[in-house]
């Protein structure tokens, strides 16, 4: 079933795009396409499936937790216009 160019118009709309009159149906075949293929998922039966992450029974591996970089905190604020005890101090934007 392909959609309306009104509803591809409104759905447009929705997503704030503006739409050329040609790409209109370019737009509403592929968006057909992609209902159609909603609706075929949505027919298959899923009982009994247990949901998943990944589709492979994988742990995933960590690194240690530890420090590997020196703390140049005091370089990196040297350059903002405004510090105090280690925080940068800003404008403030909301009254």
């Amino acid at each position: 079933m392909l959609l309306p160019s009104a509803e591809v118009n409104r759905i447009a709309q929705l997503a704030r795009l503006h739409l050329q009159p040609e790409e209109v149906s370019g737009l509403q075949q592929d968006l057909s396409a992609m209902l159609a293929l909603v609706r075929q998922m949505q027919a298959v039966d899923t009982q009994g499936v247990q949901p998943m992450a990944h589709p492979l029974a994988m742990v995933q591996r960590l690194r240690t937790d530890q420090v590997t970089e020196q703390n140049q905190r005091a370089a990196y604020q040297a350059v903002a216009p405004q510090v105090d005890e280690g925080l940068y101090l800003v404008p403030r934007v909301v009254e």
